[in-house]
């Protein structure tokens, strides 16, 4: 008997079958990460800092990614994304994912890391544990440290519920008893200031020498009744509320520093998204927050455990619990040279971050201020502190007389404040600070050095696929060229003209530039791939980025899936396309890195039928970066460069099976298995070993 195959063509594939949503596709990635907390290859305080980096990573989803849906569900937007789903069912989808994986979060704190912490006489004791000398130190520490900033708020028809800021720990106390005015009050609000810790580590005298702490939200529960004299704390329940922190800015203002100063205060008290308790808090209690907060009961998350774990981690003096340390290595050519310049004088030098140190980028601009020869110093900054290294050289170069431009972007989330005083710094001390371009984010990252040698202007440049961060730049991995290439420097020096003043599109040799060349390259490189396997050639594309939405782009890689070309995604966090579906993508495998370092490269692959295309870029393949951002793209033709990055930054990591996931066609994402006989390949790893 003949069974019929039944083959599925692209066209009879729905938007549910094509795409994965976005939303969804991030908290798989977050889901990732809260996995890291129970992986045996991470020492334990590292696996306890992945559960407070999945708090902080889900503290943002719900202040951005949430906050805008239910915005779009209050003005009745019921549009559906590309993969077929309203906002409704998103956060739907959502709030199930979430509350399981938050309470798996406080079972794998309760069940295996605090256990494994105690082991290793590190102790969060609860109040029943504490002995008479621990009790009067910690009564003491709260009347003298603690209780003359508290402020507590009777809830009464003077004193209506207060205004709490987004994230801020705080308490409502169920009383009994009269106050000093004889009012019968039955409840009031303590809200902890951020300015005390959330851990208070115990004398050592108290402990024997052992590593000790209370929880502050325990010292305040067990003296609470102090701060209301005459009256009985009968319930002490810790709650925190999440609000939406996105900005609403209008493009069309005169002055983009004030308007945003203005904003900000507001994102401390936006629409209320999530309310966090205690698990024993009473049901007539969130019930009664809930109502305040204007909030429902699938947006009620009950933990077991402080309700913040993103303030959790302590300076635990435990070496042996943490990573080995690693010291970024300064490569050959500066070690070799007198100078950055006379490094970058020689040859193209490629920069492997946090393998490699920040140390050259930081020292050109170091040169750069102190040199008589050097003129002018352009500079893009994304991310950085007022207080960064790299912010006070350029203050410094624009103090001796340099011509130093600085185009920051005040617009970074969750950066904005910082950003608007590092732009302070930077004009006190005499540097010309732009903000780019209304309506677009600067995300390009760019230095731009101009030297007089020999009676010529000579131009130094780096590129990035990161932004300006030290601090970064140990903890995540990217890509720096360090070039004097003269169509190179060139097309930077138009990009910082456009960004700093007016006229047409600039026109560029090498670099592609969004908004406007990138996409179009993008599509017009992978068409080429299509043709090649059309006519029987070898074709690979490989793509390394943070993120995979824009859908242009996805339909043109199931394109050139069913031409044939063989095509590798390695994404870190979202990616709305499902691989290894029949007659649509099957040639396409997507796999996810989550390691001790937080993967940041962007690296395009096209194999141009043997004449290997590699570009790095600040850009994902996102609509955001392709279509409203300022971004850079540049190639890396150096040959032993390119080589490196093949094997080192995509090969490398197409073999790893200690740290990878795999993406099913159905969306699932799974922890990528050791095949029998296979020896085990952790990338970051082999990187770190490698760049010894």
């Amino acid at each position: 008997m003949n069974t019929a195959v039944t083959t599925t063509t692209p066209t009879e594939y729905t938007y549910n079958d094509r795409y994965i949503n976005r939303e969804l596709s991030i908290l798989d990635f977050h889901l990732r990460v809260l996995e890291q907390a129970v992986d045996p290859l991470h020492p334990l305080l590292e696996r306890m800092n992945f559960l407070l980096i999945f708090s902080r990573n889900l503290d943002e989803f719900f202040e951005i990614r949430v906050a805008g849906m239910m915005e779009q569900l209050t003005l009745g937007n019921e549009s559906r994304t590309p993969d077929g789903l309203t906002p409704k069912q998103v956060l739907d989808q959502i709030s199930k994912t979430a509350h399981a994986a938050i309470e798996r979060q406080y079972r794998i704190l309760n069940e295996q890391i605090l256990p494994k912490l105690r082991d290793e006489d590190i102790c969060f004791l609860r109040r029943g544990e504490l002995t008479p000398a621990q009790s009067a130190w910690i009564k003491k520490y709260f009347q003298e440290q603690v209780a003359p900033v508290l402020t507590p708020i009777s809830l009464d028809p003077a004193h209506p519920f207060p205004r709490l800021v987004n994230k801020s720990l705080n308490f409502i106390v169920t009383l009994e008893g009269k106050d000093a005015f004889g009012r019968q009050i039955d409840l009031a609000v303590v809200p902890a200031p951020r300015s005390l810790p959330r851990v208070v580590r115990l004398p050592d005298e108290l402990t024997d020498g052992k590593e000790h702490h209370v929880m502050l939200s325990a010292i305040i529960h067990e003296h609470v009744s102090d701060l209301f004299p005459g009256m009985t704390a009968t319930g002490c329940y810790q709650f925190r509320v999440t609000r939406n922190a996105d900005l609403a800015l209008n493009e069309d203002v005169e002055d983009l520093a004030k308007a945003l100063k203005g904003e900000l205060s507001s994102r401390r008290f936006g629409r209320a998204v999530r309310l966090e308790v205690t698990h024993n808090c009473p049901k007539h209690i969130y019930e009664y927050l809930l109502d305040e907060f204007d909030l429902n009961e699938e947006q009620l998350y009950r933990v077991d455990g402080p309700v913040n774990l993103a303030r959790l981690l302590s300076n635990f003096k435990r070496p042996h619990l943490r990573y080995d340390s690693h010291t970024p290595v300064i490569p050959k050519p500066f070690k070799k040279s007198e100078s950055v310049f006379a490094a970058m004088q020689k040859q193209d030098i490629l920069l492997h971050h946090p393998f490699e140190s920040f140390a050259p980028v930081i020292q050109l601009l170091r040169e750069a201020a102190r040199d008589p020869q050097v003129l002018a110093i352009k500079q893009t900054l994304y991310r950085s502190g007022a207080d960064s290294e790299i912010v006070q050289v350029l203050a410094e170069a624009a103090r001796n007389g340099k011509e130093v431009t600085a185009v920051i972007e005040l617009r970074a989330r969750f950066d904005e404040e910082s950003n608007i005083e590092v732009a302070n710094v930077l004009q006190e001390a005499g540097a010309v600070v732009v903000y780019g371009i209304v309506g677009y984010k600067t995300h390009a990252k760019m230095i731009l050095v101009v030297r007089r040698e020999n009676n010529k202007l000579v131009r130094y440049v780096h590129l990035g696929t990161g932004n300006y961060h030290a601090t970064n730049a140990r903890i995540y991995t990217d890509y720096g060229l360090m070039t004097t290439d003269k169509d190179l420097c060139e097309d930077v020096h138009r990009i910082f003209q456009e960004l700093t003043g007016m006229g047409k599109m600039a026109k560029l040799k090498k670099l592609l530039h969004a908004p406007f060349t990138l996409h179009a390259q993008l599509i017009n490189y992978i068409d080429e791939e299509i043709a090649n396997a059309k006519e029987g050639k070898a074709a690979q594309i490989i793509v390394k980025v943070n993120a995979l939405t824009e859908v242009q782009l996805i339909n043109k890689l199931y394109e050139a899936s069913q031409a044939g070309v063989q095509i590798d995604l390695i994404i870190r966090s979202i990616c709305c396309l499902r691989p290894g579906l029949p007659n649509l993508s099957e040639n396409i495998r997507v796999r996810s890195i989550v390691g001790r370092f937080l993967e940041h490269t962007r690296v395009y692959y096209f194999s141009n039928n043997g004449n290997p295309r590699i570009y790095c870029s600040s850009a994902d393949w996102m609509d955001r970066n392709l279509f409203n951002r300022v971004e850079a793209c540049f190639p890396v033709e150096d040959p032993a460069s390119k080589k490196r990055i093949y094997q080192l930054g995509l090969l490398n990591y197409l073999k790893d099976n200690q740290q990878a996931w795999l993406l099913q066609e159905d969306g699932v994402w799974d922890r990528a298995q050791l095949a029998e006989g296979e020896v085990p390949h952790n990338a970051q790893h082999t990187l770190l070993e490698a760049i010894k």
